[in-house]
């Protein structure tokens, strides 16, 4: 019982980690697609999970909220909107099987490496380095990103959300194209 109060920490995390694992296989494995998006959103949920767990509570949140919440209803649409004719299940999966396994494995090892480089060189409490000073006062991770955020990086954050509404618009003009190219030949009543 000891052991289990001691390193709670670390079985939680391990436990997340392999349900990551599983979850992403099952993304890349499942041949259903609506499956392989539900196996998706667990994924997204439980790294939000393991974002809590490191103390990085907004990273969590904005995990939720832009990836299981946005992207994944995009995800949802394109694969009910999508009409994918001509290409056998089998014949998509199986066809690049090696490469994939190949790369697969060393990306593997590779991300062994550094987990075990960074267990060596990891020192000090995850609380603690959770824990940042602004402007000589320590605030929690939250506080920190908002603060150097909204001060520092102003400019390049309201940048970048011009440059994702003009994506957004330009999207939304290249999927109703065919529409506004239609009314624009008076093919289309109201």
């Amino acid at each position: 019982m000891d052991f289990l109060v001691t390193h709670f920490g670390e079985i939680l995390f391990y436990s997340f980690a392999g349900i990551v694992l599983v979850g992403a296989i099952g993304v890349v494995t499942l041949k259903n697609p609506v499956h392989s998006a539900i196996s998706l959103l667990a994924t997204f949920v439980v790294v939000a999970a393991l974002f809590v767990l490191s103390h990085a509570e907004f990273l969590a949140a904005v995990q939720i909220m832009v990836y299981a919440g946005g992207i994944m209803v995009l995800f949802l649409f394109v694969i009910m909107l999508a009409r994918v004719k001509g290409v056998s299940p089998d014949q998509a999966f199986l066809s690049h099987l090696v490469p994939v396994a190949v790369v697969g494995g060393v990306l593997l090892t590779a991300l062994v490496a550094a987990g075990v480089l960074l267990g060596v060189l990891a020192v000090g409490d995850g609380a603690a380095a959770a824990m940042q000073a602004v402007d000589g006062v320590q605030v929690g991770n939250t506080e920190a990103v908002g603060m150097v955020l909204y001060t520092k990086y102003l400019v390049p954050f309201e940048v970048v959300s011009v440059v994702l509404l003009v994506a957004m618009i330009g999207a939304i003009v290249f999927g109703r194209r065919d529409r506004f190219i239609a009314e624009s030949d008076g093919e289309v009543g109201s």
